[in-house]
């Protein structure tokens, strides 16, 4: 009678998925192709239906594992981009901060807002430097003036003075018309022949045509050192008597005064002699 080792030469090791559901035996001393030769597919069936086998490999999987510690069930994490967002940059914090201490200056300051105010019995005056540098009466003088001047210089500074002005209205008018930043609380709306523009705050109009005008009397007016000083002084005042009075914050009249500065240079530049306005005029008609 033939041994068993004579029909398998090779040992083995029993596989179950033979066919007709036999164990079969697969040779130990011929490599095995792991990547050529699939696994049986009663065992695949048996491990697939096995629920203990199908929850160990959904828990260690490494999408599973990703996402378990960085947010709740059911819940995709954000994305990089919103949690950027959640960060405020450095020049956001710095603004905010500058508005908070201009906000809380300018109601500190706003010592004449009313009469019932720390300085309520001042605002009478407040308000008549706010009246010396409205817009009306600078259009006014100027016309005026140029209108009653005999000499040709006289009649040309008078004429840059009142094209001064006027673009002065027209750059405050379309900044604050872009800007609309309101006033602030405290204000009382009793202000001097006021317009569409003027519910807004940036800038004060009274401080550029303070620093505008002063810039111009000093240029082209006024030369004795006594009166330059009183320029200067009202100048300041206009400016101080718009926190004052709770017309404006303290950066509306800040930025107004380097406005006012600028816009001074821009006349300069513009600057119109009686001959080249009629040159002008001609080319009109």
């Amino acid at each position: 009678m033939p041994s068993p080792k004579a029909k398998n030469p090779g040992r083995g090791s029993p596989v179950l998925g033979g066919a007709n559901g036999r164990y079969e035996f697969m040779s130990l001393t011929k490599p095995l192709n792991r990547s050529s030769a699939p696994p049986p597919p009663l065992l695949l069936q048996r491990q697939g239906s096995d629920p203990t086998t199908a929850r160990l490999r959904v828990s260690e999987s490494p999408t599973r594992r990703r996402g378990s510690g960085s947010s709740p069930a059911g819940q995709p994490p954000p994305p990089e981009e919103d949690g950027i967002r959640l960060n405020p940059s450095f020049a956001r914090v710095a603004l905010s901060s500058l508005l908070a201490i201009d906000l809380w200056m300018s109601k500190r300051l706003g010592v004449c807002a009313c009469e019932d105010s720390a300085w309520g019995s001042v605002r009478p005056l407040m308000k008549l430097i706010e009246v010396s540098g409205h817009g009306i009466p600078w259009l006014a003088g100027a016309a005026y003036c140029l209108y009653k001047s005999d000499s040709p210089a006289g009649q040309e500074v008078m004429l840059n003075l009142l094209m001064g002005l006027l673009l002065d209205l027209i750059l405050v008018g379309i900044v604050k018309a872009s800007v609309r930043r309101r006033r602030p609380a405290h204000n009382r709306m009793d202000m001097f022949a006021t317009f569409s523009v003027d519910r807004y705050s940036f800038p004060s109009g009274h401080a550029t045509r303070a620093a505008m005008c002063g810039r111009f009397l000093l240029a082209h007016l006024v030369l004795a050192a006594p009166l330059r000083v009183l320029v200067l002084l009202w100048a300041g005042l206009v400016g101080l008597s718009r926190v004052m009075l709770g017309r404006h914050n303290v950066t509306d009249v800040v930025f107004g005064f380097g406005m006012g500065y600028c816009q001074y240079n821009l006349v300069e530049m513009l600057w119109l002699s009686p001959q080249t306005l009629q040159g002008l005029l001609g080319h009109i008609a």
